[in-house]
């Protein structure tokens, strides 16, 4: 089942309309989600289908309020699920709910619909900053003209492997989950208000795992900008 409230259907009123400019920045799509929901499988598949994808940065974000409904999910914190309350705020909600994909952090939707979320990626949008990586443990956020709201810069780390979970109770019990791109490190780097900043990062606390930075309009707005790290610190083209 959905937690909380089924969302059934892309927020139409978040999607751009047929023949606005599209850019071909990376398109972030993240999904909130749990190992106990019965719901997110398919959610799941359609992210993992998109891992390989050179222009989407697919993240798979475990979410903890399923925890004590019979199974406790293996890759799920508290500050995964405080960034979709985040979300959820800014957009003066009240509830928020598994399987949920954003894009862009703009539009939302249940993401079990292949053709659906397929459609909200191709309509995806950002105008932000660029992003530079001068070494494995800097990045630089460039200027951009005529932005002065602060954003804020997030740093995220991700294993890359599809990872075989058994689970042993709750509503999937007896399945192997295939999760792809599973958030292991979510880190506020600091703030960019439009002028050239660097960020330092700190180490990773696993090995293996990919890197990636985001600006995004502070407290779960849209996401201006997002940029991979290859191994030698620089952009995946």
């Amino acid at each position: 089942m959905l937690s909380l409230a089924l969302a059934a259907k892309v927020y139409a009123s978040d999607v751009p309309t047929p023949g606005q400019t599209l850019t071909s920045k990376l398109v972030v799509v993240e999904l909130f989600q749990s190992q106990g929901c019965s719901s997110c499988p398919p959610a799941e598949e359609n992210l993992n289908a998109l891992a390989d994808d050179r222009a989407v940065l697919a993240l798979s974000f475990g979410v903890t309020y399923w925890d004590g409904l019979g199974w406790k999910d293996t890759f799920a914190t508290d500050a995964y699920t405080a960034r979709q309350w985040r979300y959820a705020h800014y957009r003066h909600r009240d509830t928020v709910w598994t399987p949920q994909v954003y894009v862009n952090g703009h539009t939302d939707l249940v993401g079990t619909n292949r053709a659906q979320l397929n459609e909200v990626i191709h309509q995806a949008q950002s105008n932000g900053p660029t992003i530079a990586w001068p070494s494995v443990d800097r990045v630089h956020i460039k200027a951009a003209s005529g932005r002065t709201e602060a954003s804020d810069v997030w740093l995220v780390r991700y294993d890359p492997r599809t990872l075989h979970v058994p689970i042993g109770a709750g509503e999937n019990s007896g399945r192997t989950l295939d999760q792809c791109n599973v958030v292991r490190e979510l880190i506020r780097l600091g703030k960019w208000k439009g002028d050239d900043e660097a960020f330092t990062l700190p180490a990773s606390s696993l090995p293996g795992l990919e890197t990636a930075v985001l600006v995004q309009v502070q407290e779960g707005g849209d996401i201006l900008s997002a940029s991979v790290q290859d191994a030698r610190g620089s952009n995946k083209p």
